[in-house]
């Protein structure tokens, strides 16, 4: 099977988008963890791109594990670019798992996403057991095994659970992140952030992504991460989230939606054979 895709990232999070609008390319799990396998093509997430009466397009999300996923913020903008493109416009409209995602292409390779408000209850996540979701006091060790306990619980298309700590190099995110996905609290597993607030608009964070494991960037966390911030009076209405690779700006509005706003790159073709 011969496979036309593309290629895109979202500051070194990255995606292979195949397009079923036309021909419908349908794929087995093994399949997609094949994708997704740094030894083959390699991806973070694996975006299917399907028609939609209501919408410019329908997105659906692959982790490299093979699972479905209900949002990715970095995905979304990258395809939104791709689509702005082919129908030349600058404003696209995505249907998601976590709703209609609007998005506006600003130029330079630029794009801003809306990605709505966050659900911040303990069912809505979803948590296992009802507790205080701004403080989930779950305790994870530094690398000198100092104890921390919190974590912020958020839910912006998937579940997030951000800790706030005084230094990001102090923790081992690739020991911290698989055990905090799998924790008992989390039914649907989670994405684990352990986030430093440089000042009330630039928070510092590493990720760790249910289903793909340590990600260079990724859009939910930082939206995620920034709601958090201002839930516990750590932050202003916009703030900077900071990765290894760069930035994402992310602006919360009166109504509590969430936009992003951040670089994509540019499209590559790529051929597939499976």
């Amino acid at each position: 099977m011969d496979i036309k895709a593309f290629k895109m990232d979202g500051l070194g999070n990255d995606f292979v988008i195949i397009d079923n609008r036309q021909k419908v390319t349908d794929l087995t799990k093994e399949q997609i963890i094949k994708i997704c396998d740094r030894n083959f093509i390699g991806c973070d997430q694996l975006i299917l791109i399907e028609n939609d009466n209501n919408a410019d397009a329908r997105l659906k999300f692959f982790n490299s594990d093979g699972g479905e996923s209900g949002a990715c913020g970095n995905g979304t903008r990258c395809v939104a670019d791709l689509i702005s493109k082919e129908k030349d416009k600058k404003n696209i409209t995505l249907t998601t798992l976590s709703g209609n995602l609007k998005s506006e292409i600003l130029g330079n390779n630029f794009v801003t996403t809306e990605i709505g408000n966050a659900k911040t209850s303990w069912n809505e996540i979803p948590l296992s057991v009802e507790v205080d979701t701004k403080n989930l006091n779950i305790k994870i060790n530094d690398l000198n095994k100092k104890e921390y306990s919190g974590g912020t619980s958020i839910n912006v298309g998937n579940p997030h659970v951000i800790f706030f700590v005084d230094e990001i190099k102090n923790f081992d995110i690739t020991k911290i992140g698989p055990q905090i996905e799998n924790h008992k609290m989390f039914p649907e597993k989670c994405n684990v952030t352990i986030a430093k607030v440089i000042n009330r608009n630039l928070i510092r964070v590493k990720v760790w992504e249910r289903g793909a494991g340590l990600t260079k960037a990724c859009g939910t966390a930082a939206c995620a991460t920034a709601f958090a911030g201002r839930l516990n009076n750590l932050t202003d209405n916009n703030t900077d989230i900071e990765f290894e690779t760069g930035k994402l700006s992310i602006f919360i509005d009166k109504k509590n939606s969430i936009h992003m706003k951040g670089p994509v790159s540019d499209i590559k073709e790529i051929s597939i054979k499976l």
